[in-house]
């Protein structure tokens, strides 16, 4: 029998994250799945540890926090956050910070959700942010580090964005015209990129490996 692990998660409340949480429930891998929040969800399991804590004084938790594999899906929008410090805050800080204690914890693996298009240099600072979260999560010693670069991404949310809604009416019905070097630009479903998440963890790697979005489908497909 193989040996079961513990998970834990950042971000389950949001699009990608209900659907990892999920899913890590449902797999055998693991034997507890812990999730980290603001706030508890509407949601009793078996294999579910919840807890409530303080993002901005992460450096205060434990062992309560170690896990095996961490799954990050932490992820605002300038608009939500109310101002580019405050989504810094949430798509930078909490999520280094957040790597940076499973670091020290001896987690072996980190899978964190970026963003078509991330790079430290970018002069767009959507792009610049979540490309210095992947330079400095890549910094840390875990034995294999995951970057999902996902393009827009389709689901329900629970909370309204009007213009992801937008882009996704206009961009759905031009997917089937996304071949070859467009195929990365193609929508894809959060669900895809949480079972993309899922099956990188069961693949015993090393080092940092970084997924584009045609790519996130494809490992989907074999979970």
């Amino acid at each position: 029998m193989h040996k079961t692990r513990n998970a834990l998660i950042a971000g389950a409340s949001g699009l990608v994250g209900g659907h990892c949480l999920r899913l890590l429930l449902n797999s055998e891998r693991y034997s507890q799945v812990i999730s980290v929040g603001r706030r508890d969800l509407p949601l009793i399991h078996p294999k579910l540890d919840q807890k409530v804590i303080d993002f901005d004084n992460l450096k205060k938790y434990g062992a309560e926090l170690a896990a095996d594999d961490v799954y990050c899906c932490l992820g605002t929008t300038i608009k939500k956050a109310g101002s580019k410090e405050n989504f810094s805050k949430v798509d930078y800080t909490y999520v280094v910070e957040l790597a940076k204690l499973a670091a020290s914890k001896n987690a072996l693996q980190f899978l964190v959700v970026s963003a078509m298009g991330a790079d430290a240099g970018s002069m767009f600072f959507y792009n610049k942010v979540k490309g210095e979260m992947e330079r400095d999560v890549q910094q840390l010693d875990f034995r294999a580090v995951h970057i999902f670069r996902p393009s827009l991404l389709l689901g329900e949310r629970e909370e309204e964005r009007t213009g992801e809604e937008l882009a996704s009416k206009i961009m759905k019905p031009l997917s089937n015209l996304m071949v070859g070097p467009l195929r990365k630009y193609k929508p894809i479903p959060a669900e895809d990129v949480a079972k993309a998440m899922l099956y990188a963890a069961s693949q015993k790697a090393s080092g940092v490996h970084i997924y584009p979005s045609d790519q996130l489908a494809q490992m989907a497909a074999k979970l």
